[in-house]
């Protein structure tokens, strides 16, 4: 080793009696793991947010005694859409206030959560991009062998773009964080992972993503946990599903195979009189490419979908057999009859259907009508809108928390609410369980006041708000 050190040395170029060192770094500095730094770390973001921190509140009222305090947080994400969606952890995204993601290249944006999944931790937030983003160098974790060499890259208690490098320890580890967190098929690397950590990659030699970031043994020396990046890809897909987003369908019923030499999105139905039906889509065709989209997967195929317009046509490439076969396809609105039996997307009223009124009264206990500007004119509001409190439910959650008529309801758990509709997806698309407590934002007069809100079950739907400013 001594030996190659110096003849290293002695290849320098010698001028006036000294050694000028050449202008970059020797091959043997450059090695597959900082190879595979540099191709991953464009497509890491570091997140950073803020929450107010749980307090108790006054028995009348239903707000804080004393006014909560803020609380920064950090993570970390992972471009999978050159328009700027971002995969994280959901609990990063949690309750959040506000969140801002600072890019590779130094840029800081404002963030918005668009989706997200508790029970798989994951989420995807979305920034404003001027420009097309690099996105995540894809692996599969269909390969991993014990010992392999794995590096983290994330926002380590702040400290950005944070490397740390280990092997894989164990595959398939289920985890229980605790009565309602726990995990499965989790990969567990000996790679430091920090607070902070939490969304970003796990990567392999090769600079390819085979893993998400989630969680750490309290207590331990270098046990982390990891989501496999084919589990992860499953659950983006359904995090970007069209339907789910967008209120536009493919009718296409799909499932991935992914192998070190090949990732396949692969064809196993196509509904009757849909969108992929009359592009001409058969089971067993494998998804090359829609419209300039290589698709690897159907994390792929719903984000090449996403944005469409209803009725303009894109180009789709596909495998029939031996043969590529070019295809146009065009997203169409949800049907009625199809909107009511599926989870994640719009739910239509129906004869024996509660309306929209009916359902905000039986789960909050309110009747709401959309505000006008004048109210947050009066109050020097930072908000868009609201909704005016015009009856509240005796014995209803709306009542127990201290709201009153007159008062203007403008964020529910993290979202604001401008419409009526807004309720109804804060309660349903987003998760929120039966009598779970949810925090909301009113304005009452002059003042902006805050409390904890206790739901029943709702319905399903996905209209998506924007997440409340504060």
């Amino acid at each position: 080793m001594r030996t190659q050190f110096l003849s290293l040395c002695l290849c320098a170029v010698a001028w006036g009696g000294w050694l000028v060192p050449t202008s970059s770094a020797s091959e043997a500095r450059e090695t597959p793991l900082v190879r595979a730094v540099k191709k991953a770390k464009v497509a890491v973001v570091n997140i950073h947010t803020e929450k107010l921190e749980k307090t108790s509140h006054d028995r009348e009222g239903g707000f804080p005694a004393v006014p909560p305090k803020r609380i920064n947080g950090m993570g970390t994400g992972i471009i999978v859409d050159e328009r700027g969606y971002i995969v994280t952890n959901q609990h990063v995204v949690a309750d959040v206030e506000s969140m801002s993601c600072t890019l590779s290249d130094g840029s800081t944006h404002t963030a918005r959560v668009i989706s997200f999944d508790r029970k798989h931790d994951l989420a995807i937030i979305k920034i404003n991009a001027s420009r097309p983003l690099p996105t995540m160098p894809l692996g599969t974790s269909s390969d991993l062998m014990l010992g392999e060499t794995v590096v983290a890259i994330g926002n380590a208690f702040g400290y950005t773009d944070t490397v740390t490098s280990g092997i894989v320890s164990s595959l398939s580890r289920d985890v229980e964080v605790n009565e309602t967190q726990s995990y499965k098929n989790l990969i567990q690397t000996d790679a430091s992972i920090n607070p902070g950590n939490s969304g970003g990659p796990l990567i392999n030699l090769d600079g390819d993503v085979v893993g998400i970031n989630v969680a750490i043994r309290a207590g331990a020396q270098r046990i982390g946990f990891t989501i496999p990046i084919d589990d992860a890809r499953r659950y983006i897909a359904r995090l970007m599903n069209i339907e789910r987003l967008g209120e536009t369908y493919h009718g296409v019923v799909s499932h991935d195979e992914k192998r070190p030499d090949s990732f396949k999105m692969i064809v196993d139905s196509v509904e009757a009189n849909s969108p992929g039906a009359a592009a001409g889509l058969q089971t067993g065709d494998v998804i090359l490419q829609v419209a300039a989209i290589k698709v690897n997967d159907g994390a792929d195929f719903e984000r090449a979908l996403l944005g469409q317009d209803v009725g303009a046509a894109v180009d789709i490439k596909v495998k029939r057999g031996e043969q590529d076969v070019d295809l146009k396809l065009a997203v169409a609105k949800t049907p009625a009859n199809l909107a009511r039996n599926r989870p994640n997307a719009p739910v239509n009223r129906g004869q024996n259907e509660e309306s929209l009124e009916e359902l905000i009264w039986r789960t909050v206990g309110l009747k709401v009508t959309k505000a006008g500007p004048q109210q947050f004119a009066e109050s020097n509001s930072r908000y868009r809108g609201g909704l005016q409190v015009s009856e509240v439910r005796p014995d209803s959650p709306a009542v127990a928390s201290g709201i009153r008529p007159g008062d203007v309801l403008v964020g529910l758990h993290e979202w604001e609410t401008i419409k009526p509709e807004d309720i109804r997806f804060i309660l349903t698309h987003q998760q929120v369980a039966s009598n779970e407590q949810v925090r909301f934002f009113l304005i009452r007069g002059q003042e902006v006041l805050q409390g904890n809100l206790k739901v029943v079950s709702a319905l399903r739907v996905a209209d998506t708000p924007k997440p409340v400013v504060k």
